[in-house]
């Protein structure tokens, strides 16, 4: 049976909302939920949904499970072996990996909850970007889901460099004019974890491939504006400049 084959019964689903998060695009979004604690989302639930009734309740748990979609997936073609980022180049069965490119392009996110509005609840911690659907959304039960002994596949080998942030004096003037301006004291600490996880392509990461992956200039969008970055080595991020 191949995929996608008349065999298979379609599924019609209709977002309950979509995302409004602190990650406009895809670049510099954290691959993984609650990497990044001050990436505050909203969940914003369609009136049809009736936010007021259909959200009652969930302020009484701590964390959520978000199911979205990746709409931003181009993938037309099944592929069974991805290349997951952390692997630097190597192939991981897509069902081994947490990879965007899948046979249905959906998402499943943990996050802490911060509050219940009238049309929505804020998160923590997402790694989703704005205008992300939603599908659904459902409280996580630790008595139930959180398995001690659980083991994490191929992840546990994979060791993240300790990335240190240098703020240039000119850069901190801007981030204070930023966060004045914006009433947000988080943003220095949202900036920092962002970019602790290296968003940067795998080419740039001292691939063999690559002679000189300390040059390039990236630019990663916060919010509204962009944090223009570059690594001085493996361990270490000068922010060029910021425009907001």
């Amino acid at each position: 049976m191949t995929p996608n084959s008349e065999n298979h019964s379609a599924i019609n689903v209709e977002p309950i909302g979509h995302i409004d998060s602190c990650y406009p695009d895809k670049f510099g979004t954290p691959r993984q939920p609650g990497l990044v604690k001050q990436a505050l989302a909203k969940i914003i639930i369609a009136p049809a949904f009736q936010p007021e009734q259909s959200l009652q309740g969930l302020a009484e748990f701590s964390h959520l499970w978000i199911i979205f979609q990746f709409h931003k997936n181009q993938s037309a073609k099944f592929h069974a072996k991805v290349h997951p980022p952390r692997l630097q180049g190597e192939t991981m069965g897509v069902f081994a990996t947490r990879s965007p490119h899948r046979p249905n392009a959906l998402g499943l996110s943990l996050v802490e909850l911060v509050s219940v509005q009238n049309d929505g609840v804020i998160v923590r911690g997402a790694d989703i970007i704005s205008g992300t659907p939603v599908i659904d959304i459902k409280p996580y039960l630790p008595e139930v889901e959180s398995v001690i002994n659980a083991r994490s596949g191929w992840t546990q080998f994979v060791v993240p460099p300790k990335i240190e942030i240098e703020w240039p004096t000119e850069t901190l003037v801007e981030l204070e004019k930023w966060t004045q301006r914006t009433h947000r004291p988080e943003l220095k600490s949202l900036i920092e974890e962002t970019l602790k996880l290296d968003p940067r392509p795998t080419v740039y990461k001292g691939h063999e491939s690559t002679p000189s992956p300390y040059r390039s200039v990236h630019a990663v969008r916060i919010y509204e504006g962009d944090i223009h970055f570059q690594f001085l080595n493996e361990n270490r991020v000068q922010i060029l400049k910021l425009l907001f």
